[in-house]
């Protein structure tokens, strides 16, 4: 199952899945890696309430690692959490209750979840009371009492692990072992939401154009040793966390790594070859119900390469020896010889010494051998002995065969042949002796076998099977007992998945100059680059600033084609991502908020399966979106909750009219600024509609900047974000201009060009009700830079100096505002005192202004807060100043901070 599905449609009624693309590779399960989810075994059982308002129970069992997720959701009429939710597990088959064939949860699952297999359980499967006795009998001992109180009050998550656990014994015919399996209930809070759209189209997990390309975000960072780590890792950036502490911990782990060579070269040394633990515990704990010689067959080799875990483990205890952030010592901690001494001496008492897991054929048959003690049976030994000797009577026929025919024979093996003689072409002279049968010619080989070493291979197989036979109690005896301690086994193991992780991204850090992030509530970003486009533009690649705050959530981004406008608003979002997975970024200095929701539009293809164009496709992506903020916004309509989520949008309406787009375009934008209040960034080609909503508080104008000749002869993009709308707009007729159009093509164009201009400068030219809203909007910005400085870190002369600056530049704005007003549109000083109390300008809401009062108190740092460093788009005023404007003069060079702060504010209202 890939990851190009569709969000589910805010259509009741409607099940038709909305796929963003109709590209081949994403419609298949991807199997770029060996580690994936695709290459596991899981199983997920739904169940929901009745009613209109749906809670939705989910069980994920995952059989390849023995791990058991559970959750129950809270969800819409659209069931989008629970197609995300679904989604990020990727099972390979999804069980439903026999009475909701036609329920419309199913129909949505069916459309939007493909390449899986739904099957149908009787109601009787589905109990509360047997999902608690699966855990009483199941969990490991020491979570016992934590999940079961989790489960309280979760009815539907209780009564779907008791489905899939009744299907796995029943159907699937395995069995887990008492006290063995992993269960952990997994609450709807505390990872972001990443609907399947915005994991497609932002390439979260992989490249939208080739499956095996790592031009993908996990491709970057998968720098992993171990599948444990790679599964961590594909987990966490599909989930990204938000909760603060969990964050702050792996920052400190990975300085702790990146900054100590010697622990971090140790640590990466004794990574390197770890087997997949989760996969080899779950085949000790995961019994099938009819025994067969090939589960007896691999017990023995799950015992050896259990040996090979546990003595792998010291050396990650060694490594981190020089350990001092609480994370790294915790994972120390459980690596800790006396954690698993009790299983190393179970194994010792039973295994060989020299006994290791192998990756060739006849080495781990060998393995298996002699994997047990001598001494322990004595039947055994005499199995053994058998084997030994028929073994070198395959070797001796081989050597009489050299010698009788006079040919150089080399005795190979393989699983299916066993033995089997291997003969080089140019020594047969074509000609081979009829004493040779199965004969198998290649280039430069000859494979063969004879009578004689069939019948020995058939006398190796049956000594073999023997010695496995007998070892078989032994070893079973050894697994129950190891089983009494598996749960501090997992827990080494997913120890050591962080610890793979946090490695990997210490590794990033130093490789690519990674800075730590910090944790705020104003994203701050200085020279960020995109973590993919600079790996493939390592030269050319043009750094940018970001800001955004309540009061600058809204950034509407116009440029040229190609000028890097897409780009800036992913690294944007990937840049979050990779914060919030503990992650440092690529950037000199960062700070964000910690995002709940992330949702990116911007993938412009028609979905031909579903018959939808862009512009259907887009329109059904948007109205998604905007119907998931509404519903944050009506669940708390007094919270901040909507900044805590991230919108990207990208060339909306550009798929049907100019008049009908830019309406559209205005009406979405119009929503998501007044009503949602999310931290959006909305690309666009509308120049009219940066203009129309340049007044309205919390809206910003950016552009990415190009130079272009007078004649408009030459074009030079510079990747800069720059400060408002584009001094010139003439992009297009530039880029025209480079192709061989005839000269009265282009004059036609220009002139059509100059004339719309010159009508929309004279629709677009300045009103007193601007006028009033733009210095609404001075003065909404200059509070919240005066709340951030009260609450920040800065203080002494440094805060001084900033608040100086601070008074300078806004008395030159409000001086500038001024003097953009005719006679008639000048505003008096009782004017601007009633902006400040105004309840409603240009059909801007109430709670544009009370958001300045909510606004959360981040820590400053230089580089966010002053307006020598801060992006310029972030109000940077320029520091000219008039001497007889009413605010110059107020703070001077010896005045102290608290006054220099009680001035301006003084000013504030005084104007």
């Amino acid at each position: 199952m890939s990851l190009s599905f569709s969000r589910a449609t805010s259509v009741a009624d409607s099940f038709v899945p909305l796929s963003r693309q109709s590209t081949g590779p994403l419609r298949t399960r991807p199997t770029t890696t060996a580690t994936s989810v695709a290459s596991q075994d899981i199983v997920c059982a739904v169940s929901e309430s009745r009613g209109i308002s749906s809670t939705v129970g989910l069980a994920f069992v995952n059989l390849s690692t023995a791990e058991t997720v559970l959750c129950q959701i809270c969800d819409s009429q659209t069931y989008a959490k629970t197609i995300t939710k679904i989604s990020v597990f990727e099972p390979t088959e999804i069980l439903f209750m026999n009475t909701a064939r036609d329920s419309k949860l199913y129909c949505i699952l069916h459309e939007n979840i493909p390449d899986t297999t739904f099957t149908f359980l009787d109601r009787r499967c589905w109990s509360e009371k047997a999902g608690h006795e699966y855990v009483d009998r199941l969990a490991f001992p020491e979570d016992v009492e934590s999940v079961k109180l989790a489960l309280g009050g979760h009815f539907f998550a209780a009564c779907c692990l008791a489905a899939t656990l009744k299907y796995v014994e029943l159907e699937l015919n395995r069995i887990f072992a008492t006290h063995s399996l992993r269960i952990r209930f997994e609450p709807s809070q505390g990872t972001m939401s990443i609907d399947l759209s915005t994991i497609v189209s932002l390439e979260l997990v992989q490249n939208i154009r080739s499956t095996k390309s790592k031009h993908s975000l996990f491709g970057l960072l998968n720098e992993t040793l171990t599948p444990m780590g790679s599964r961590l890792l594909r987990a966490n950036i599909l989930q990204p966390s938000t909760e603060q502490s969990k964050l702050l911990a792996r920052y400190d782990a990975v300085e702790d790594l990146s900054t100590k060579e010697d622990m971090f070269v140790s640590v990466r040394q004794a990574l390197k070859g770890f087997i997949d633990a989760d996969k080899v515990l779950s085949s000790l704990i995961l019994v099938p119900t009819k025994r067969t010689f090939q589960y007896v067959e691999q017990s023995v080799n799950n015992v050896i390469m259990l040996k090979t875990y546990v003595s792998s483990i010291k050396s990650i205890y060694k490594a981190l020896g020089t350990a001092q952030s609480s994370l790294l010592l915790t994972i120390r901690e459980l690596c800790a010889p006396a954690g698993h001494r009790g299983v190393e001496q179970l194994i010792e008492s039973t295994l060989n010494d020299h006994v290791a897991y192998q990756t060739k054929p006849l080495d781990l048959r060998n393995q298996r051998i002699y994997c047990v003690r001598t001494g322990v049976n004595t039947l055994l030994d005499v199995a053994r002995q058998t084997y030994k000797e028929t073994n070198m009577d395959a070797v001796d026929l081989i050597a009489q065969l050299s010698k009788t025919h006079n040919l150089n024979l080399d005795l190979k093996f393989d699983t299916a042949r066993q033995y089997y003689i291997s003969i080089s072409a140019a020594e047969t002279d074509c000609y081979l002796p009829e004493i040779f049968i199965n004969v198998y010619r290649k280039k430069k080989r000859i494979e063969c076998q004879t009578l004689d070493l069939v019948k020995l291979n058939q006398k190796i197989v049956d000594a073999h099977n023997e010695v496995v036979s007998m070892s078989d109690q032994t070893i079973q005896e050894l697994i129950r007992d190891v089983c009494t301690e598996i749960s501090t086994l997992f827990r080494v193991s997913e120890a050591i998945a962080m610890l793979d992780m946090l490695s990997t991204f210490a590794q990033l850090a130093t490789c690519n100059d990674y800075i730590r992030p910090e944790l705020t509530d104003v994203l701050a970003i200085k020279s960020g680059r995109h973590p993919l486009r600079e790996k493939i533009h390592t030269k050319k690649y043009v750094p940018n600033d970001a800001y955004a705050t309540p009061q600058s959530r809204f950034q509407i981004i116009t440029g040229c084609n190609m000028s890097g406008k897409s780009t800036y608003i992913r690294a944007l979002a990937l840049m979050t991502i990779m914060a919030q997975i503990g992650s440092f970024v690529p950037a000199e200095y960062a700070s964000f908020p910690l995002i709940t929701q992330l949702f990116a539009r911007v993938s412009t293809a028609d979905d031909l399966e579903a018959n939808v164009s862009t512009f259907a496709s887009e329109m059904r992506e948007m109205a998604f979106i905007l119907r998931s903020l509404e519903l944050i916004h009506s669940a708390s309509p007094t919270s901040n909750n909507n900044n805590k989520s991230m919108v990207l949008i990208d060339e909306l309406g550009r798929g049907t009219s100019t008049t009908d787009g830019l309406s559209i375009a205005l009406a979405i934008a119009e929503a998501l600024l007044c009503t949602t209040h999310a931290l959006t960034w909305f690309v666009t080609h509308f120049h009219d509609l940066a203009t129309i909503l340049s007044a309205r508080p919390g809206a910003v104008s950016l552009h990415l900047a190009a130079d272009l000749t007078a004649d408009g002869s030459k074009m030079t993009m510079l990747y800069r974000i720059a400060e408002g709308v584009p001094p010139s707009q003439a992009y297009g007729l530039a880029l025209a201009n480079l192709v061989d159009f005839a000269p009265d093509v282009m004059s036609t164009a220009r002139g059509v060009s100059a004339a719309m201009e010159g009508l929309a400068r004279r629709r677009h030219s300045r009103a007193r009700s601007i006028a009033v809203a733009h210095k609404r909007r001075l003065l909404l910005a200059l509070r919240e830079q005066l709340v951030l400085a009260r609450c920040g870190t800065v203080s002494g002369e440094s805060l001084r100096r900033w608040l100086v600056r601070l008074q300078e530049e806004f008395v030159v704005r409000m001086d500038a505002a001024d003097g953009d007003d005719t006679d008639d549109m000048s505003l008096s000083d009782g004017d601007v005192v009633a902006l400040a109390t105004t309840d409603h300008i240009e059909s801007s809401s109430d709670d544009d202004e009370d958001e300045v009062d909510g606004i959360p108190h981040p820590h400053p740092h230089p580089h966010s807060t002053s307006p020598s460093s801060r992006p310029p788009h972030a109000y940077t005023w320029s520091p000219s100043l008039e001497a007889d404007h009413p605010m110059s003069g107020i703070c001077s060079s010896d005045s102290p901070p608290a006054v220099v702060v009680s001035s301006i504010v003084y000013s504030v209202v005084v104007i």
